[in-house]
Order: C-alpha cells, then sequence, then structure tokens
C-alpha cells in the first residue's frame, strides 16, 4: 500500500523535482536534436566567402524548405557552413551548393542542388570546388586584373588623346547632343503611361490574332484562290483594257468629228427653247380652252362613226296638212 504523498521524504521529493527540471531545460535547448521536434542530418559545405548567410537561415531543395544553416564559421582559408537537413530530404553524393539570395531585403538562403547516385552520407562536407557564393571579391579582383594586363595602354592613351581633339572644338555641339539625350530620356519617362497603355493594346492585339488564327489563315488561302484566278484570267483581263481604251478612243473621235454638225442643231435648239419660254402664257390658255373642245368632241364620236348631236331652239316642225297619224 503506497503511502499518501504528504507522508514521503521531501528531500527525495525535491531532488526527483530537480532532476526533472534539470532535464526538460537541457531537452529545450537541445530540441533540434530530438527525433520528433528537431531530428534531421547534419552536414558541411566549404565556400570561398559567406555571401550574407548566416545561422537559421533556410536550406532549400528545388525552392522547397528542408532544413536549416545551424552554424557559419570560418575555417583556414574558407568558410565552413553547419548545416541540417530533414531525414525524409534526399540528394545525391555529387550534390552542389550555393548561397542565394532570397529577398530585396538581403536574405540568404542555402540551396542544395542534388546530383549523382545515392545518399549523401550525413556528417560529410560538400567541398569548395561544388559550392558557389553570389559574389566572389577575390574572382573579381582576380579577373579585373587579367583584363587590366590585356589592355593596350598606348592605344587607349592615344585613343583617350584622339577623343580630346575631337570634342576641344566642338563643345556646343556635344553638350548639345547630351541635352539632346536627356530632354529624349524624360519625354519618354513622362510618357510611361501612354507606353504602359501601348504596351497593353498591343497584348491584346496579339490576343485577338492569336484568336482569329483559323480566319486568318482562311483569308490568305482565299486571296491565294483570288490571285490564281487572276492570273488565269489574265489575258482576258488585257483584252478587256485594250477594248476600253480602244472604245474611248473611238468616242473621242466620234465627239470630235460631229462636233461641227452638233453645234448648229445645239443653236437652234436653245432658240426653239427660248420661243417655247416667250409664249409659255398662251401654250397654257390655249391647252385649258381646248379641254372642254376635246371633252364634246369625244362625246360626238365616241359612239362609232356617226355624229350623235341635235340642235335646240329651232321652231317645231308644221304638222302636215290634211294628214294625222292614227
Amino acid at each position: 500500500m503506497s503511502l499518501p504523498f504528504r507522508e514521503r521524504n521531501p528531500v527525495i521529493i525535491g531532488a526527483v523535482s530537480l532532476a526533472v527540471i534539470a532535464v526538460m531545460i537541457l531537452a529545450a535547448f537541445r530540441a533540434q536534436d530530438l527525433p520528433l521536434i528537431g531530428g534531421g542530418d547534419t552536414y558541411y559545405a566549404a565556400f570561398s566567402e559567406s555571401g550574407g548567410l548566416k545561422a537559421n537561415d533556410e536550406v532549400r531543395i528545388a525552392g522547397v524548405r528542408v532544413g536549416k544553416v545551424e552554424k557559419v564559421e570560418l575555417e583556414g582559408d574558407h568558410v565552413r557552413v553547419t548545416f541540417r537537413v530533414d531525414s525524409g530530404a534526399d540528394f545525391g553524393t555529387d550534390s552542389h551548393a550555393a548561397i542565394k539570395v532570397k529577398t530585396l531585403l538581403g536574405a540568404m538562403y542555402l540551396s542544395l542542388q542534388p546530383a549523382g547516385s545515392g545518399q549523401l552520407k550525413e556528417g560529410s562536407e560538400i567541398p569548395v570546388e561544388r559550392t558557389s557564393s553570389p559574389y566572389d571579391v577575390v574572382d573579381a579582383f582576380s579577373g579585373l586584373a587579367q583584363t587590366s594586363e590585356q589592355i593596350d595602354t598606348d592605344q587607349l592613351a592615344k585613343s583617350l588623346s584622339t577623343l580630346a581633339d575631337l570634342t576641344r572644338n566642338t563643345p556646343e555641339e556635344f553638350k548639345g547632343a547630351l541635352d539632346g539625350v536627356s530632354r529624349l530620356s524624360t519625354s519618354i519617362a513622362s510618357r510611361d503611361t501612354q507606353i504602359n497603355s501601348l504596351l497593353k493594346n498591343l497584348n491584346r492585339v496579339s490576343t485577338v490574332l492569336n484568336a482569329r488564327d483559323d480566319d486568318i489563315i482562311g483569308l490568305m488561302k482565299d486571296s491565294d484562290v483570288l490571285f490564281q484566278a487572276l492570273v488565269k484570267r489574265r489575258q482576258a483581263v488585257h483584252n478587256l483594257l485594250v477594248s476600253t481604251s480602244t472604245l474611248s478612243k473611238e468616242l473621242t473621235a466620234l465627239v470630235q468629228q460631229s462636233r461641227a454638225d452638233l453645234k448648229p442643231a445645239l443653236s437652234h435648239l436653245e432658240n426653239v427653247v427660248a420661243v417655247l419660254n416667250k409664249n409659255e402664257d398662251n401654250l397654257d390658255n390655249s391647252l385649258r380652252l381646248m379641254a372642254p373642245f376635246y371633252r364634246v368632241f369625244a362625246n360626238t364620236l365616241g359612239n362609232g362613226p356617226w355624229f350623235d348631236t341635235y340642235i335646240q331652239n329651232l321652231p317645231p316642225v308644221p304638222a302636215a296638212q290634211g294628214g294625222g297619224v292614227g
């Protein structure tokens, strides 16, 4: 039968509690080594320079975060980076490592580029030959030195002297050219919105042309058929044009030949029109007065080839004497 908690030895209870607290503090400081919380395999990489990489930066494979940098320290003539990778991440024995920029504010990360077969053994180091930094000051200055050695200083001095001679007597023209370039740059910068709109419209036009690709191809095919038909009918079109030209020449000759005959006729026609215009009122009255006559005349002759008429206001015919009508 177990004793109640208040009846147990407080010294033993205190010692056990202190031991548990110490283990918990140690686990908190070494949490990354625990299987469930931290874990992973530790690797090393040698770089010619750190390139801004620091502890707790991400380790990525193909853009996916697989671990973090543990330590960045100087070792001899190179920098040794200690990093931890999750156990599930696989990369070959010939893998490469590179320090790359993560954000515009200067944050960096370590990028692993898998290569080779199998899995890189835990604790292995990627050598300097298979690592790259975002920039290498030593290589940059070495390249500058090699480039400087290849420069022909005499030829360079001669070129600078020639340039100075050319610009010595033309300061205003040279200044005007620079001012023109400056104004052009300012104009382009001020038209940024219009240029952006132009590019958007060009994008829309290209999209429409892409969507109407089949229609454009069909139009080109139809145009080809039309041109082939015109080529086949070339002789007919040529004959039509020649006949039209001949007809035009004949009409011109006809007008020139009949001009002498047409002029008197047109002159007499002008006189006739003038007479008709002068007697316009008389013609109107004649037509108005002739209307009743033509109406009666039509009624008289409208019943056949005889006159159907009578005369009024004449004395009656006297009756015959001695006779009567029975």
